[in-house]
């Protein structure tokens, strides 16, 4: 294997084009994801929101890099590649692990002196303040399988398919490493709205869970509840894009204040 690059176009995706002046969304992917979760949301929302993509190593077209399994160290990788894309209102969106890298980041970018972000949305992941006692990445193969058909996150005929399941499980492993053990620095909060995302069913998040978000920023924080578990996201796409095309308008508007 090599190593991750550090070329800003490996890192981030754009599937559309989009007006010189759109807001940007840099999305970021689940567990095992990729940058191709949110083509559909690329898809709805250009030209009038600039969507981009995270990319994480181990996956897809950057299979031959290895995964990197701290979350601290991924988010650092970040920096560099989505520093650039802060010339104009910028906005994250992250489901699951993405949430908590996406506020890493933006911690970071903040750190640099970056513009602090218009609206940051953090999706089924429970705040990160709220630590539970979790080992998937020390089960088997087939402990990870169970626990990717439990959340109904990845195709269950991919997963049948032992050649397809050697090449996926690497990444999903190192994602789960560097989730369970995240540990967030104290009192670290960023300075941007947040809307906070979760299925009313979802096991990985309970709704106390979901409001403790509000340890983590300045800003006012929206709650929203859909029904659904883990991934509601995806059953939910439509009512999610809407919700995000609302506050990103209303994010872009001149003199707009933050929606509570």
């Amino acid at each position: 294997m090599t190593a991750p690059t550090t070329d800003p176009r490996t890192w981030v995706r754009q599937f559309h084009p989009a007006a010189d002046d759109a807001v940007r969304l840099v999305c970021f992917p689940h567990a095992g994801g990729s940058a191709s979760f949110y083509f559909p949301v690329s898809a709805q929302l250009s030209p009038a929101v600039d969507v981009r993509a995270v990319q994480y190593p181990g996956r897809q077209d950057r299979r031959a890099e290895p995964t990197i399994d701290d979350l601290h160290r991924l988010a650092d990788a970040l920096v560099p590649s989505l520093r650039s894309l802060a010339d104009r209102p910028l906005a994250f969106f992250g489901h699951s692990m993405g949430a908590v890298v996406a506020y890493e980041v933006a911690l970071r970018l903040a750190a640099a002196g970056a513009p602090p972000l218009v609206r940051l949305f953090v999706s089924g992941r429970r705040a990160p303040s709220r630590v539970r006692a979790e080992s998937v990445h020390e089960r088997d193969d087939q402990g990870i399988v169970a626990e990717l058909q439990r959340l109904s996150g990845t195709d269950a005929g991919l997963l049948d398919d032992p050649e397809t399941r050697a090449m996926i499980l690497p990444a999903i492993r190192g994602d789960y490493r560097a989730i369970e053990t995240y540990r967030v620095t104290p009192g670290s909060t960023v300075h941007a709205p947040l809307s906070v995302l979760v299925g009313d069913s979802d096991p990985q998040v309970t709704l106390d869970e979901a409001r403790a978000w509000s340890e983590h920023t300045t800003g006012p924080v929206d709650l929203r509840v859909f029904p659904g578990g883990h991934f509601y996201l995806s059953e939910r796409s439509g009512e999610v894009i809407r919700l995000v095309a609302d506050e990103l308008a209303n994010a872009a508007r001149p003199g707009a204040t933050p929606r509570t």
